[in-house]
This record gives structure tokens, C-alpha cells and sequence, in this order.
């Protein structure tokens, strides 16, 4: 470090006021023109409807757990098929056996669904529709299933508002979306499965290794998993960094832009096992997670009901899938006009 005198300091003072003014101010025109350069244009986009959406969560829940082999499950899948048949996707419903780390045969199937299948330029919309037949993170009751209104049933309601929100649209606009809703995510066990997804993500495993299209490729791809909670906060997932750093700046600065970035946290979190994962590394699409994570707590990384009986409907707020719901419209038509964030 270099040092000057008191006496040598005052009498070059003038000097290296006007020294620093000059920097502040090249710097301060440096990143006047640089804001102005990057300022994105954002393009007109249809409204997300947060009751409507809260609406579609509900619906669900109601049913009861979707817990694969179960009545509930067969009669929440029909749901959903027939939700996407009627604005207007084009459905493949993928069916298979799965086999859980400790031996048991589900009945799964992937539902999908394709808007304006005819575009080339695809984004992919995915979420897991089951719920976890276990509430092994709850303090007292853990053997009953997870109502899952929030690990399951808040991206699937986002998902099919977005669906019902393009199908109203005069104008197509110009891009596809495809829409997956993963089956068989929530039976794994981290303590006891061995493989590299612990038990999870059976859905996603399969259409990765079997895409219902065999040549099928998509731009990127945005899973949302928990994106119904109250104050929910959504940091950069970690594998999402890692393996589609653009897509995640695209989205939480388009967050930014439209005034939900009190949700999507310009913060580096956890790297999370999750659907993405296989689709990243064996369908080799970018995908990102938007997964919420809590800041600075030890005691819950996600959300306080994760895997109780207490993750039910009375804690998904409209405000928060109204946030994940019009950041994800608005990246559409972004990608449709050329404008990407």
C-alpha cells in the first residue's frame, strides 16, 4: 500500500479530486450507456390469472393424494388430459411401469401436451403431478401421504392457467410449447435408494430415455416445482447454473423487469436432485428448476410443509403463483417476438 505525507496529500488534493471526479464520471457514462444497451424491450404479453390458477392447485388437492396405484391418481391424470385436450393441446399420454428403489411396480404415466405443434421453435413447461405417498418430514404422523398442494400440484396449476391463457389468444403466438407433467417423482428416499436420483424422478428418467417424439428437441425447458407458497423464494438452483446459466438469467431478469424480484432472488442456491436433471444430461435440453429455497435457513431448505400433511391449499397464495405464472408468460413472448430478456 502506498502511503503519502499530510503536506504532500493537501497540495496534490486538487490533483486527485480531479483525477477521481474524471473516473466517476467516465465510469458513471460507462454504465449509463451500458443500462441503456441492455435495457430489454418488454413486448406485450396476455395477464396470468392468479384465481384461475389457484383454482386449477385446488382442483387437485381435492382429489386427494395422486399417489401412484391409487383411485385418486387415475381419476387427477384423466383430469389433467382431458384440462389440456380442452384448450386445445395436442395429448400423448406416455404410460409405464416404474420400479422404485425398494422394488415396488407403479402404475405412471407422463401426460403431454403440445401448443401450435406445428412451430419449430419449441419451449418445454414441465412439473410431477404425484404426490409422495409418505409425510416423512412431518413431526408426528409420518406414514399418510402428502396432500401435495404445493410439491406438485402449484407448477401443474401455473402449467395449465399458461395452457388456458394461449388457447384464448386470436393471434397464436409464434413458438410451441410443450408441456410435460412428470409422473412418479416423489417415491424416492435419499437414505436408502442408491442410484444417482436417490429414488426420485422415475417420470422424468423415463420420457428422457423414451421422448414421446424421438427426434423431439425443445430450445429449453423450465420445471417448476413449489411455486405456491406464501412468500415463497426462489433462488438460482444450482444444476440450473451450471447447466443453462442463460436460461436462468433470461427468466429472473425478465422477473426483474416485470417487479417480482422479492420471489426470484438474483442469489446462487443449492443444487437440487430434480426432474431437470435427466433432461439436461440424457435428453440433452436446458433446463432450468424453479424450486423454492429458503435464504439463510439451516432447519428447512424448502418450504416449511415440505413432506408433511400440512402441505395443503390453505398455504398456496394466488400472489405467488401470479409471480412464477406472468414471468413465464411473458419469456414466451419474449421468445416469440425475439426479444429475449
Amino acid at each position: 500500500m502506498l502511503f503519502l505525507s499530510k503536506k504532500l496529500f493537501l497540495r496534490r488534493l486538487p490533483i486527485i479530486l480531479f483525477i477521481i471526479f474524471s473516473i466517476c464520471a467516465c465510469n458513471t457514462n460507462d454504465s449509463s450507456e451500458q443500462s441503456s444497451e441492455q435495457a430489454p424491450k418488454l413486448v406485450k404479453s396476455p395477464d396470468f390469472n392468479a384465481d384461475s390458477a389457484y383454482l386449477f392447485v385446488k382442483k387437485q388437492v381435492d382429489f386427494g393424494p395422486r399417489v401412484p396405484n391409487t383411485v385418486p391418481h387415475k381419476i387427477c391424470g384423466d383430469y389433467l388430459v382431458s384440462t389440456l385436450k380442452k384448450y386445445g393441446l395436442q395429448v400423448t399420454e406416455q404410460s409405464f411401469i416404474a420400479t422404485t428403489y425398494d422394488g415396488k411396480k407403479l402404475n405412471a404415466r407422463n401426460i403431454i401436451g403440445s401448443f401450435n405443434p406445428k412451430a419449430a421453435k419449441r419451449i418445454l413447461l414441465t412439473s410431477h403431478w404425484d404426490s409422495r405417498p409418505v409425510s416423512d418430514a412431518d413431526s408426528v404422523v409420518k406414514t399418510k401421504p402428502v396432500p401435495a398442494a404445493n410439491d406438485g400440484a402449484s407448477g401443474v396449476g401455473v402449467i395449465l392457467e399458461i395452457a388456458r391463457v394461449l388457447s384464448l389468444q386470436s393471434a397464436k403466438p409464434d413458438i410451441g410449447v410443450d408441456v410435460i407433467f412428470f409422473d412418479a417423482e416423489d417415491w424416492g428416499n435419499s437414505e436408502e435408494a442408491t442410484d444417482e436420483y436417490s429414488g426420485f424422478c422415475l417420470g422424468s428418467q423415463h420420457w428422457a430415455q423414451n421422448k414421446h417424439i424421438p427426434d423431439y428437441t425443445a430450445y429449453f425447458g423450465v420445471l417448476l416445482d413449489m411455486v405456491g407458497a406464501k412468500g415463497a423464494t426462489f433462488l438460482k438452483e444450482g444444476y440450473s447454473v451450471q447447466l443453462a446459466d442463460g436460461v436462468v438469467r433470461q427468466v429472473w431478469n425478465t422477473a426483474s423487469q416485470l417487479g417480482y424480484s422479492n420471489y426470484f432472488i438474483d442469489q446462487r442456491g443449492s443444487a437440487i436432485t430434480d426432474d431437470h436433471l435427466p433432461v439436461n444430461k440424457v435428453a440433452h435440453i436446458p433446463m432450468i428448476d424453479i424450486i423454492h429455497t429458503q435464504q439463510n435457513n439451516l432447519a428447512h431448505t424448502f418450504f416449511d410443509q415440505w413432506h408433511t400433511t400440512h402441505d395443503t391449499i390453505e398455504n398456496i397464495d394466488p400472489k405467488t403463483l401470479k409471480a412464477v405464472g406472468q414471468t413465464l408468460i411473458q419469456v414466451l413472448y419474449q421468445e416469440a417476438e425475439g426479444e429475449a430478456i
